[in-house]
């Protein structure tokens, strides 16, 4: 097995059970039920063979091979080197396991005679039941993942009602072992499993979701790097979290009702561009390849339109009116890109650019004024009385809140950070004139943390973590209607996660 088993999209009465292997195998099942905590690894091996006994039953799975995993000279796998891009199989094992009664239930896998410890599953909570969410995004293989999901795990258990990820699981999704087996950073399915194996994950995708053009025989990175609009995809992604999804946006945009929370899941995403002023960037495409349209890079394009009138739009229109919506107790939206912050992502806008072609030159430039997410989508969600904004991509952790009460949280600072640019830290964008070099581009204050921020060395507090010594992780309780922010200096990998903020979601 490449992986523990991972859970995806409870409904009232089930769940789906997905793991993955290098080979097709021919025995893959779930067993379910209370005597399975118990039982030795032969018998579960033998009641793998059976379909039921008393106290557990028997699920099948289905099987299907990923259709573009690889790897390269990039890749670090145990035992093996790959001199050129290199197809690697992988096989996704997916078990839905329905008939679950409320409460949690044990399970085991049994692949091809490896058999998993015993772990918990659990149907989706009712509409009315206060749930537990574990809020997270941006982990990208970085060094400091593995001790943020151990002191998750301290604090608050391995069991959650839903794990909720902005984005950005990897660096480059088509490399097989960034999932499962990289012995150079740490992997998402190992560092994540034992939360994962008992705790449904729900995913955004990010722009690291989304590979660029194919080629046979550049780099999984250089891939990875080379989207151009309307050739780009997320077949990996999508392979791996075959759910959940809806009947208009498939994986890219969807909607679910976890417990007294209502969730709407956004493709908010642009292609990253480096910012520096030569070379193919967010504002102009390389000297040399001007008169050479195959090699430009667009600037910093939107994948997918959210802006009024599209398709996605109208999705979160009619979403936020729904019936569902309107019961939550809490409405959530979560999407990747981070509009309201105060990280480098945050510029420049969340628009189309605007492309400026000159004598042996081509720019790109980027209005404020059409920021798709601030002029559009913002207005939709204060109408609607949305609680919570939870967005990623600039690793660090800021929270805002505009006139209208809604609460816009990046809690990003995971692995790394790559600085906040506020009054507070001194830091200054490194972009053109005319753009927000500091601060917010939507024009908010900054939060400063209600219970323990850190501080300057003058005792300034500050309103952000951007750290890449202290990593930060986020639970929405909604028993208490509250979202409670902790961090964890590295430095002392003894000492506990301190709870530094705290706010009511009404």
């Amino acid at each position: 097995m490449l992986c523990e088993p991972y859970l995806l999209d409870p409904t009232a009465d089930g769940v789906h059970v997905v793991w993955h292997t290098e080979g097709p195998g021919s025995h893959h099942a779930v067993l379910v039920g209370p005597a399975v905590a118990a039982m030795t690894g032969d018998q579960a091996r033998a009641a793998a063979a059976g379909d039921a006994g008393e106290g557990w039953r028997r699920v099948g799975a289905d099987t299907v091979e990923l259709s573009r995993t690889r790897e390269d000279q990039e890749s670090a796998v145990p035992g093996r080197t790959y001199p050129i891009v290199t197809r690697r199989p992988v096989y996704r094992h997916l078990a839905t396991v329905t008939g679950l009664a409320g409460g949690r239930t044990p399970y085991r896998v049994v692949s091809d005679g490896t058999v998993t410890a015993a772990y918990t599953l659990a149907p989706a909570p009712p509409p009315d039941r206060p749930v537990r969410l574990l809020l997270t995004s941006d982990h990208q293989l970085k060094a400091m993942v593995p001790v943020n999901l151990a002191k998750v795990a301290e604090t608050a258990g391995e069991t959650f009602d839903g794990v909720l990820m902005a984005g950005d699981m990897v660096n480059a999704p088509d490399r097989a072992s960034e999932w499962f087996d990289s012995t150079a950073e740490p992997p998402f399915f190992r560092t994540f499993e034992r939360i994962l194996a008992h705790s449904p994950i729900y995913p955004a995708l990010g722009n690291h979701e989304v590979m660029g053009r194919w080629s046979e025989t550049a780099t999984l990175d250089a891939q990875f790097n080379d989207p151009q609009p309307g050739d780009w995809d997320i077949t990996t992604y999508a392979e791996l979290f075959p759910y959940p999804r809806s009947e208009s946006g498939g994986q890219k945009w969807w909607s679910r009702t976890i417990g007294d929370v209502h969730v709407i899941c956004l493709f908010a995403t642009q292609v990253w561009r480096s910012p520096h002023p030569e070379g193919r960037g967010k504002f102009q495409e390389a000297l040399e390849d001007v008169d050479n349209p195959d090699r430009w890079g667009w600037g910093q394009f939107i994948f997918e339109p959210i802006k009024r009138g599209s398709p996605q739009f109208a999705f979160l229109e009619a979403e936020l009116a729904s019936s569902a919506a309107r019961a939550a107790r809490y409405r959530v939206v979560m999407f990747h890109h981070p509009s309201h912050g105060l990280g480098n992502h945050s510029v420049p806008p969340y628009t189309d650019p605007v492309q400026v072609v000159g004598h042996k030159s081509i720019r790109y430039e980027y209005p404020l004024a059409d920021d798709h997410i601030l002029r559009d989508v913002e207005p939709l969600l204060s109408a609607s009385g949305v609680h919570l904004v939870l967005n990623g991509h600039s690793h660090v952790w800021n929270r805002f809140r505009n006139a209208a009460g809604v609460h816009w949280l990046e809690t990003s600072n995971v692995g790394n950070s790559y600085g906040a640019y506020d009054v507070t830290s001194g830091m200054t964008r490194w972009y053109p004139p005319g753009y927000v070099l500091q601060g917010d581009p939507g024009g908010l204050q900054p939060v400063v943390p209600t219970v323990a921020p850190l501080v300057r060395p003058d005792g300034v507090p500050l309103p952000f973590v951007a750290s890449n010594e202290v990593t930060v992780f986020t639970l929405l309780d909604s028993a208490a209607g509250v979202v409670r922010s902790y961090r964890h200096d590295t430095r002392h990998p003894e000492s506990p996660a301190i709870l530094f903020d705290e706010f009511p979601l009404r």
